[in-house]
């Protein structure tokens, strides 16, 4: 299993509430949506997921409907938080409920040096032996994985098979896909940078705005893989404004705005997430009307 190479587009999946519940209902839903427009992979209980907010008892339910909705799709599921004993306890509790793989951030907040990252989800790897990828993301982290560490990481620890970058330094991701061993997928964490970094030979991108718009995104990395850059720069202009209008508030605030726009699930958050202002719902009811025309 941690021969899995993960390529194309997974989408962060949303978390629906509804009166403060978790609303699984919608949650199947809003899965079946994502396998009918053709996605590669679904990435459940991740940052846009709001897990932080989710006890053991919902993430588990989540993922079992992600898992039976899937359609033999590969679920990745976020299980990453700033302690090695808590991050262990959920890839045990998510491992023994049917997860394919595992998305773990750096940690957050602690900001770990480089050999105390490389140590950290060298532990975390030993724990399983199916698939971890590792999630790159210091704006929420507050500490940057650099490139040496990935690929030291990708030729040293066999079930660590991909990272998902969102650091935004194209020259940091064009040094891991110089130097990855072969195997080694490198997803890009920025909806913005998934034509870019194609185009530099990574292999996909989990993506939030495919929540919103999923046959768009699949349609955008399906034409950079056959290098078809016509088609894909079309696409990644008509999309351009949505993938900025998903982060003019934390996410997944403006794409929950969206969502509950299109009719797909109430316009409802978990504390200390609140609901989109007036200003960032007129700028996404103006993108839906322009994408979806």
């Amino acid at each position: 299993m941690s021969q899995l190479y993960l390529k194309g587009c997974g989408t962060a999946l949303l978390t629906p509430f509804k009166d403060g519940e978790v609303d699984y209902d919608t949650f199947a839903a809003l899965v079946d949506r994502q396998v009918e427009a053709g996605i590669h992979f679904l990435v459940p209980l991740g940052t846009t997921g709001e897990t932080p907010c989710l006890s053991d008892e919902e993430r588990i339910r989540l993922l079992e409907i992600a898992k039976e909705h899937a359609n033999g799709l590969p679920v990745m599921v976020g299980v990453g938080t700033n302690s090695l004993s808590a991050t262990l306890a959920n890839l045990r509790l998510m491992e023994a409920h049917g997860a394919d793989a595992f998305l773990v951030v750096v940690p957050y907040y602690n900001k770990p040096t480089q050999e105390g990252q490389y140590e950290y989800f060298k532990a975390v790897a030993a724990a399983t032996d199916k698939p971890v990828v590792i999630y790159n993301v210091p704006g929420r982290t507050g500490v940057n994985m650099t490139a040496a560490t990935t690929v030291r990481l990708a030729r040293e620890v066999e079930n660590i098979v991909a990272v998902k970058e969102a650091s935004g330094n194209y020259a940091q991701i064009c040094e891991i896909l110089r130097t990855r061993p072969e195997g080694f997928s490198v997803l890009s964490g920025n909806d913005d940078e998934t034509l870019s970094v194609m185009a530099t030979g990574a292999d996909g991108i989990i993506s939030v705005a495919s929540n919103v718009a999923p046959k768009q995104m699949v349609q955008l990395v399906e034409a950079m893989w056959k290098a078809d850059l016509e088609v894909a720069r079309k696409l990644h202009f008509s999309l351009l404004p949505l993938f900025k209008a998903c982060f003019v508030e934390s996410n997944p605030i403006p794409a929950k705005a969206a969502m509950a726009q299109l009719g797909l699930m109430e316009n409802s958050l978990r504390l200390p997430l609140v609901k989109a202002s007036a200003a960032t719902e007129e700028l996404m009811s103006n993108v839906l009307k322009t994408l979806f025309e």
